[in-house]
């Protein structure tokens, strides 16, 4: 178990295991809980795992679990592991509906359930209110779903992430109370009596001259042309690389950045397409500027901002799974670990992350659980 012996019952909880309900049930100590998360590599125990949790800990508790491309916990990255991280009923409350059929485009329908749920979970006096989002990172619509909650609830603060397949970018899945799906998202309404902040960071800055996306299909997320030329030899070129080179470390450490509304985005890469295009892991359009990104410290900004908030009692953050591949190239796992250990950093590495109405790639994007006594806000 990642928590220290003695935890306040009203404070997160957080256990990894091999995926054995009763195991897990037993580290995560007794509830009741509003909310069990479970993010697990191996798709085929999320529906299973969600269902024996719901049962153990009864219906008051809503179990939400995706597939990722790893986790972490207290003690750092912990990828073949089951990751479980529980909310006592003491201090939360949480209700969930699926946002289904992804690709048929039912905005429409996404934003009934979304705000009735929003009017049978109305606020109490003294607690924060905020949604969680996950959904299928390989179903193309993070963008419509982000923008549709975004929408139907505006003055909600929303983060999430997106489930993953480890590195294999195959089929990813999500579950509530054991029922599974794919192509599917899932929408999470939790009030909490802690103060919550959100903890967002990337450590890239735009460098070099600007590029054009030439031809794109934004439905599918590729790049066909930059420049005029075929995407993948310009980027190659770009980067100063053999188009041979091209991977996932190469993908990691020269992301492709838009800008928009003042800030750069990160737009990443998956792979190259038989074609020479570059498929992305979030839509683009023709027309669109990018530069490449130069990374700085993979870290040191997070360090940062949790020294800005002060101590937390859970943060739960989503980090891409790119970001992670380019700490484990850069020998600073240590440095992670330490970090997940001296905040209670605890969540999973996703194929994108959500927050502010927007998808993005390669950022962290966490919420922070502040004990209110110590003057934390209600939302910041």
């Amino acid at each position: 178990m990642d928590a220290a012996p003695f935890s306040p019952p009203s404070r997160p909880r957080v256990a990894s295991g091999c995926g054995d309900a009763e195991t897990l049930m037993r580290d995560l100590g007794e509830g009741p809980f509003a909310l069990v998360l479970l993010f697990a590599q191996e798709t085929a125990c999320v529906g299973p795992l969600s269902g024996r949790l719901s049962a153990g800990f009864g219906p008051g508790c809503r179990v939400l679990a995706c597939s990722s491309a790893g986790g972490f916990t207290f003690g750092g990255y912990d990828e073949d592991s089951v990751i479980a991280i529980a909310f006592p009923a003491g201090a939360f409350r949480a209700e969930a509906v699926w946002l289904s059929n992804l690709r048929q485009h039912i905005a429409l329908d996404w934003m009934v359930s979304l705000r009735d749920l929003a009017r049978r979970f109305p606020p109490h006096p003294g607690e924060a209110r905020f949604g969680l989002l996950l959904i299928d990172g390989t179903s193309g619509c993070e963008e419509l779903v982000t923008a549709t909650v975004d929408a139907a609830l505006p003055e909600l603060l929303v983060l999430g992430g997106s489930a993953g397949d480890g590195l294999r970018f195959g089929q990813t899945r999500l579950a509530m109370d054991g029922a599974d799906r794919v192509e599917s998202a899932l929408f999470c309404m939790i009030a909490t009596d802690f103060g919550v902040k959100e903890v967002v960071f990337d450590h890239f800055v735009p460098v070099g001259s600007r590029m054009i996306v030439t031809d794109a299909d934004p439905d599918n997320r590729l790049i066909r042309e930059i420049n005029a030329e075929p995407a993948a030899g310009e980027y190659a070129r770009l980067i100063g690389v053999p188009e041979s080179a091209l991977g996932p470390r190469a993908f990691a450490e020269n992301p492709l950045l838009e800008r928009s509304g003042g800030r750069h985005f990160v737009r990443a890469i998956s792979g190259v397409t038989p074609e020479g295009g570059l498929a992305l892991m979030s839509s683009i359009e023709t027309g669109a500027i990018l530069t490449l990104g130069r990374p700085e410290s993979l870290t040191e900004g997070l360090r940062l901002r949790m020294e800005q908030i002060g101590p937390a009692e859970l943060v739960l953050g989503f980090d891409f799974i790119l970001r992670r591949i380019a700490v484990e190239q850069a020998g600073e796992q240590a440095t992670v670990r330490l970090l997940c250990r001296d905040y209670r950093i605890a969540g999973f590495n996703t194929y994108g992350e959500q927050h502010g109405g927007i998808h993005v790639n390669q950022t962290f994007v966490g919420l922070a659980f502040l004990d209110q006594s110590d003057g934390a806000s209600d939302v910041a």
